[in-house]
């Protein structure tokens, strides 16, 4: 197999494990309910695996809140990201909240999300600044929606990180649909990455439905990065196939007959046509097995208490 063929098969190997995470929690909550709140990634798995494929395990990486495939391609295990979804003990923050936000491991370079959308735009930015100042060799990912780019918070942001050529790379993905509105609505620019040129770094737009693609657009900014270059901003162009979370009647949205052709394709289709059946069939099997038998791991472990929430609260 040729490197690319491997490249391939290892970034399929994560939208699977993804994809098969994402339905079995759809089931799970159909059945069951949640506690918290589930910004399902349905749609959204192959730029997600394709851009944190392109990190390394030391960079740093600021998710953002819809679906679990960037901490799960960072190397975070599905058993620590159920129990986070779960409010349990043996999650990554204790059992301090359920939902998609809630996963943080620096050991991983998993740095989490803020409070609100749009404050990881600092914080990463702050990240950034300090592996400049410390002249460690990191690159910060920052990732956020379309609706996100409204924020004050991101052009705060940007602005420093073009003037200080801070190594970041900002990802955004454009799924269409800031909550209920959709993007023409309230852009007043063709592309998010249309604004990237006001901060003096490239602005690239890439089809988010192809993985392979975003892997290539997010090699070269994150390499630029890395070379002292400055930010890059990419603008994956993607579909949300679920409401803006798990039980929205999406009754603002009546797009399904006049879809994109291009971003309606499912980026696990758009994977396999690289691949035999017989590569990704034994995937796809594994897949569901080991999501079943860790969220079977996670939802046996025990309930936070009371107590969690002064937990680490002080450093000591």
């Amino acid at each position: 197999m040729t490197d690319t063929d491997n490249l391939v098969l290892e970034i399929y190997r994560n939208v699977a494990r993804i994809r098969a995470a994402e339905l079995f929690l759809q089931t799970y909550i159909e059945e069951h309910g949640f506690g918290g709140f589930w910004h399902p990634g349905l749609g959204q798995e192959g730029l997600q695996a394709g851009a944190v494929q392109a990190l390394r395990r030391s960079d740093y990486l600021f998710q953002a809140h819809r679906g679990l495939g960037y901490a799960l391609s960072k190397g975070l295990s599905f058993e620590r990201i159920f129990a986070d979804l779960l409010g349990k003990t043996t999650g990554t923050v204790g059992g301090k909240g359920g939902g998609t936000v809630h996963f943080v491991d620096p050991a991983l370079g998993i740095l989490g999300q803020g409070g609100t959308l749009g404050s990881n735009f600092p914080l990463g930015v702050g990240a950034a600044l300090s592996a400049q100042i410390l002249g460690e060799d990191r690159v910060v990912a920052i990732f956020f929606g379309e609706g996100a780019a409204a924020r004050g918070t991101l052009y705060e942001a940007a602005l420093q990180a073009g003037v200080w050529k801070l190594p970041v790379v900002f990802v955004c993905e454009n799924n269409g649909w800031a909550i209920s509105a959709p993007f023409e609505r309230h852009s007043p620019t063709k592309n998010v990455a249309d604004r990237a040129a006001a901060f003096g770094f490239p602005g690239i737009v890439v089809d988010g439905q192809d993985a392979v693609a975003v892997h290539a657009a997010m090699s070269e900014a994150v390499e630029r990065a890395r070379g002292g270059q400055g930010p890059s901003l990419i603008e994956a162009m993607t579909l949300r196939l679920r409401g803006h979370y798990e039980g929205d009647r999406q009754r603002y949205r009546d797009d399904e007959g006049a879809l994109d052709p291009v971003r309606s394709r499912d980026p696990v289709d758009v994977l396999r046509t690289r691949l035999d059946a017989e590569q990704y069939e034994p995937i796809d099997r594994a897949a569901d097995e080991e999501v079943e038998a860790a969220f079977a791991l996670a939802l046996a472990a025990p309930d936070a208490g009371p107590e969690v929430a002064f937990k680490d609260v002080w450093a000591e």
